[in-house]
């Protein structure tokens, strides 16, 4: 049976990454400086490497907790570098490496669940 929560999430999150990759490409490039952008652009590329991990991970019946791991994660990684890129909320940085734990955990979790099977 396939995870449809995790396939869905998986969509709507590579859909969000291609929009926000273009956004960054073409209206941010000359609003950010360098290093700004540098940070979205990390942001939507994790983003989509955990949208790739959910459209896969969906398609396995024994993966039921890494997708959680990694939608969490990739909200809280790659939405705290959206919001620290365009705003001046610096004190986000702190919190970012809670979403790169969570998805480190999530392939983590998916490793073993695969093993487990």
């Amino acid at each position: 049976m396939r995870n449809t929560n995790a396939i869905t999430a998986g969509a709507v999150l590579a859909a969000l990454a291609v929009a926000l990759g273009a956004f960054g490409a073409h209206a941010l490039k000359t609003r950010l400086d360098p290093a700004m952008l540098a940070n979205f652009e990390t942001g939507v590329r994790y983003q989509m490497y955990a949208a790739l991990a959910l459209l896969v991970l969906g398609t396995q019946a024994t993966q039921r907790r890494a997708p959680a791991l990694l939608l969490a994660g990739a909200v809280i990684f790659s939405g705290t570098l959206y919001i620290l890129a365009l705003s001046s909320a610096r004190w986000l940085g702190a919190i970012t490496p809670i979403g790169g734990v969570l998805l480190i955990a999530g392939f983590v979790v998916a490793a073993l669940d695969a093993r487990r099977s």
